[in-house]
């Protein structure tokens, strides 16, 4: 973790975690549509790879995060 994510995390920054499963890859290591639509997950929605593990037969279990964002009203309704 970098100074800047401490920081990050000092003022009270959290983040959002999800956990996937991933059968045994084909023969040949070709990928299947279970590892595409994680691929696209990844690039597209801002998660990052916390951890990951590979298991006996090959199956996988990726642990992903991505920062969530708190907001705060500027507005006052008083």
């Amino acid at each position: 973790m970098t100074n800047m994510d401490d920081l990050w995390l000092a003022r009270g920054g959290s983040y959002e975690y999800r956990v996937v499963s991933l059968p045994p890859p084909a023969p040949f290591g070709a990928p299947t549509s279970e590892h595409r639509a994680v691929a696209g997950e990844i690039e597209n929605n801002r998660w990052e790879l916390a951890r990951s593990a590979v298991y006996w037969g090959g199956g996988k279990r990726m642990w992903l995060r991505r920062k969530t964002l708190h907001v705060e009203p500027t507005l006052w309704a008083g």
